[in-house]
């Protein structure tokens, strides 16, 4: 798929590689060349960055990706897969020097463990992004910030010049391997509209324990300056839910839509595809999170990040099944 001239509603840039997801009731391997027989093993499109821009195209959005992958066979499952369910790759880059990421994923359903390598996933240079990509897209959005090695401190430069330009922006940092939570979030946030963290992210970064002092500490700290009201914190909190705020404090709060999950990989990006679909509509905070909490509750039907994503349809219908309870 290749979008035409001034038809992109979501150009994401970022990190792309495959998961291997591994599920059983109990994933820990036992060492001592001990064999466990679990229940299932898939490959699957993996990435915070690729997980959320199949969940937007998903949701009806026209998506273009700028990412880079290694010539080998995970960077073209992941090519082909990310192709097959809409999105644009044809900004894409394949380094022959470098390997593909990957991770693998043990996950019981209800909480997961990940390793990854890195490979390809932080090679993205911005600099690198042509400039008519950025003039055919409404709205910007990166993942894993914290694995963009590459290019982590020039994305809020970027960021601020590609709003400067009318584009609306926004990031996740994701985990942090090496547990510092700094290195450049503040100056993201002051270049976002929208930052998605969930619960642990928000408390780390902010260095706050209680999660709604967490949130507004991070809306409040990039609103300096600013004339817009500063950004949007939207926190996903699981079972708890989501909240979101600004710099003015007040609290908007979304339940969690029941399900039993089968894999929760890739339910926050899922969420990040709904909050976005409904706010570029226009949208207010409370519509925003309530289709990011269903788009990300029914991602979580089967198993990996991707293959549970709601259409647009199914999640207005959850939405309504939802308020008529």
């Amino acid at each position: 798929m290749t979008t035409a001239a001034g038809d992109i509603d979501i150009l994401v840039v970022g990190e792309i590689n495959p998961d291997i997801v591994i599920a059983d009731p109990d994933p820990v391997p036992a060492f001592g060349e001990v064999e466990r027989v679990v229940r299932s093993i898939e490959m699957t499109v993996g990435s915070s960055s690729a997980i959320f821009a199949c969940g937007a195209a998903r949701l009806e959005l026209r998506v273009a990706f700028c990412g880079v992958v290694g010539d080998d066979v995970f960077g073209r499952y992941m090519l082909d897969e990310m192709a097959r369910r809409g999105v644009d790759v044809s900004a894409c880059t394949v380094d022959a020097n470098r390997p593909t990421g990957a991770s693998v994923i043990l996950t019981s359903g209800t909480d997961r463990a990940i390793l990854t390598a890195m490979g390809a996933i932080g090679a993205l240079d911005v600099d690198s992004i042509p400039l008519s990509m950025i003039g055919r897209a409404r709205h910007l959005h990166s993942g894993s910030f914290f694995l963009q090695e590459t290019s982590r401190d020039r994305l809020p430069a970027f960021f601020a010049a590609a709003r400067e330009r009318g584009l609306t922006t926004s990031f996740d940092t994701n985990w942090d391997p090496t547990d510092r939570w700094a290195g450049g979030v503040e100056a993201m946030l002051g270049a976002s509209d929208v930052f998605f963290p969930n619960a642990a992210e928000a408390r780390r970064i902010a260095g706050i324990d209680d999660v709604d002092e967490a949130a507004r500490a991070l809306a409040a700290s990039a609103s300096i300056g600013r004339t817009d009201g500063g950004p949007i914190v939207a926190v996903k909190l699981g079972v708890g839910g989501a909240l979101a705020c600004r710099a003015d404090g007040r609290i908007v709060r979304v339940p969690a839509m029941p399900i039993e999950p089968t894999d929760t990989t890739g339910a926050g990006d899922s969420f990040n595809a709904g909050f976005l679909r409904a706010w570029l509509d226009g949208g207010d905070l409370h519509e925003s999170l309530e289709l990011g909490v269903v788009c990300g509750a029914l991602s979580t039907r089967r198993t990996g990040g991707v293959d549970g994503q709601a259409t647009l349809r199914e999640a207005r219908y959850a939405i309504a099944a939802l308020a008529g309870r």
